[in-house]
């Protein structure tokens, strides 16, 4: 992180940013959301180890850079790369957020990408500590612990996130699960079996359709079966 001024923007940001890419953070001292935004991009933009750099500009001070951006109000956030604005936001975006932009920057660069691609357990509860919005995260850890038979540990993980499809299938695996039916053995045989007992089993139907979410609607028996079933019922 660097104070830029008016006098060293053209080194410290254009210049620097023909080899890495630079976010500029437009702010000003009596701004409440830039001191807000502030902390937020220097953790993030921190744990990048350099793969991102962050520059701010004071803009009370350096009003040439001020006008140069346009900026209409702060805090103004530029990326800039290879001497080109490839992305902006206006205004104190929580840390998730901030976390997306970054990583548009610099895929795979942030502490909690990097803590996704170890993939072991306390790897992905950190990094769901650090950014509990992490869908990946939870997917991962969920699917992990179902693996494990921590069920009930799992469906903590996941139901925050069942709204999600990647989430809601793991969640589904999990339920599956808990009422004895494993999907790892013959599906098909399982598939036959619970669309004969749907017919008149309400139960079977709930087991039916949470298995088919399981194997998630890129599976080609996801729209079969669904549709033999829509058949039965209508």
């Amino acid at each position: 992180m660097s104070d830029v001024t008016d006098a060293t923007f053209g080194a410290a940001v254009m210049e620097r940013s023909m080899t890495v890419p630079v976010v500029v953070d437009l702010w000003a001292e009596w701004c409440q959301p830039c001191k807000t935004l502030g902390p937020i991009l220097e953790k993030v933009i921190g744990e990048t180890n350099g793969a991102v750099e962050l520059a701010k500009v004071d803009v009370d001070a350096n009003p040439d850079v001020a006008r140069a951006f346009g900026a209409q109000s702060i805090p103004a956030v530029f990326a800039i790369f290879e001497g080109k604005i490839v992305d902006t936001f206006v205004g104190a975006l929580p840390e998730p957020a901030v976390r997306e932009f970054i990583e548009k920057l610099a895929p795979g660069a942030t502490l909690v990408d990097q803590l996704l691609n170890k993939g072991d357990e306390q790897s992905l509860r950190d990094a769901l500590e650090l950014d509990a919005s992490n869908v990946d995260a939870a997917v991962a850890l969920g699917e992990l612990l179902r693996t494990s038979d921590r069920l009930d540990e799992a469906l903590t993980v996941l139901t925050p996130f069942e709204h999600v499809l990647s989430a809601k299938t793991v969640l589904a695996r999990v339920r599956l699960q808990q009422s004895g039916v494993n999907i790892d053995g013959d599906v098909d045989l399982t598939l036959e079996h619970l669309l004969e007992q749907a017919k008149t089993d309400s139960s079977a139907r709930t087991n039916l359709l949470e298995m088919l979410d399981a194997l998630g609607p890129e599976d080609a028996r996801y729209v079969s079966f669904r549709r033999r079933l829509a058949n039965f019922i209508y």
